[in-house]
């Protein structure tokens, strides 16, 4: 499927999802508002506004500029209120068990400048994924709060205009401590 092809058919965001648990399954586990896997661990270190260029898996600063910083409880809130959130997972590797109805983008996060080929196509998927729309609730994520990529996809995204840009730290390491379901998920 081409990538064009892939956001169309991602607009409804139930195509998103391979196999697996559903948005419906995810808002039937009960989440205490916990620190799971350190998602809510402040290492003292900086908030930036520039990419970080290799090293991604380190700790991170507890916030992103221009993007909320959520954790697992207000996730699991944020789709069970709005079916229109498109959840980016931006790990990168061999494919993974993932959020339900995510999309997978493992190379948002990766590169130099936000004048970049990176940049343009971040723009274009997400353009097919909110349809346009610049305050459409979009969330990116990674492993874990010791992983830089969906940091730098938090940032590149609210370089981009888009309004409503969360950064779900914890990741999937917090999403499965949290005993939450997870789904096949293909690369987009």
């Amino acid at each position: 499927m081409s990538v064009s092809a892939a956001l169309l058919a991602c607009a409804a965001l139930s195509a998103c999802q391979t196999t697996g648990a559903s948005r419906a399954d995810v808002a039937k586990v009960a989440v205490a508002d916990s620190n799971y896997a350190n998602e809510k661990t402040d290492w003292g270190i900086s908030p930036r506004n520039d990419l970080l260029i290799g090293g991604y898996h380190a700790r991170t600063p507890a916030t992103v500029p221009g993007a909320r910083t959520i954790a697992t409880a207000d996730l699991q809130t944020l789709i069970a209120a709005d079916p229109s959130v498109v959840l980016v997972d931006v790990l990168d590797g061999k494919a993974h068990p993932s959020l339900p109805q995510a999309v997978w983008m493992p190379d948002a996060g990766l590169d130099k400048s936000f004048q970049d080929a990176t940049q343009k196509k971040l723009g274009e998927r997400l353009a097919g994924l909110t349809g346009g729309d610049p305050k459409r609730p979009v969330v990116f994520y990674c492993l874990s709060a010791e992983c830089w990529l969906s940091y730098n996809a938090s940032l590149r995204a609210a370089r981009l205009g888009y309004q409503s840009v969360y950064w779900y730290r914890g990741g999937l390491e917090a999403w499965k401590a949290a005993g939450l379901p997870t789904a096949a998920i293909e690369r987009l």
